[in-house]
């Protein structure tokens, strides 16, 4: 898993001011793509993501004005990333539980994610919401908040495991 990019305390990736995480590798390759330099797996701006890196994200996460964390790339979900990312939410998650949110860009689809089962779909027991699908720039709209294209979705993890169906975030 390599890391490219770091917001801090953005207000562009999700509820709240939140510091967004931009992985490398994407093997979706979006026709309008804002972010071609994650494509690679190795891309020249990039670096390995350390221990030191963890910690500095939860250290940058503590104050209470931080919403949360924000998971993006390249595809997060995607190899060579996944495994990586799992470990990076259960830690997450077991230091702040549900006082801080952890939302997650993929381009691939709930229902993709749920029947592949491994670590993608455990990585939903840690996200709070998901914004779901490729970017698809025929159906670019700037009226859906947080996604790029009217295709993609942002989903209520929780709600939508709970209930065994997809919630879209604010139902």
């Amino acid at each position: 898993m390599r890391v490219i990019q770091i917001y801090k305390a953005d207000l562009l990736n999700g509820v709240g001011l939140r510091n967004v995480y931009f992985f490398s590798y994407c093997p979706h390759h979006c026709l309008g793509c804002f972010n071609k330099e994650t494509w690679e797996l190795e891309p020249e701006n990039s670096r390995p993501w350390t221990e030191a890196d963890f910690e500095e994200l939860i250290k940058e996460a503590e104050p209470e004005y931080i919403s949360g964390i924000t998971l993006t790339g390249g595809d997060c979900l995607s190899e060579p990333n996944v495994e990586g990312i799992l470990d990076l939410c259960k830690r997450f998650k077991e230091r702040f539980g549900e006082t801080k949110t952890i939302w997650t860009y993929t381009g691939y689809t709930w229902e993709n994610i749920m029947k592949s089962g491994g670590y993608q779909a455990e990585c939903l027991k840690f996200i709070d919401v998901l914004c779901d699908g490729l970017f698809i720039s025929s159906l670019k709209s700037p009226n859906k908040p947080w996604v790029g294209s009217e295709n993609q979705r942002v989903i209520d993890v929780k709600k939508s495991l709970r209930e065994n169906k997809i919630i879209l975030y604010g139902e």
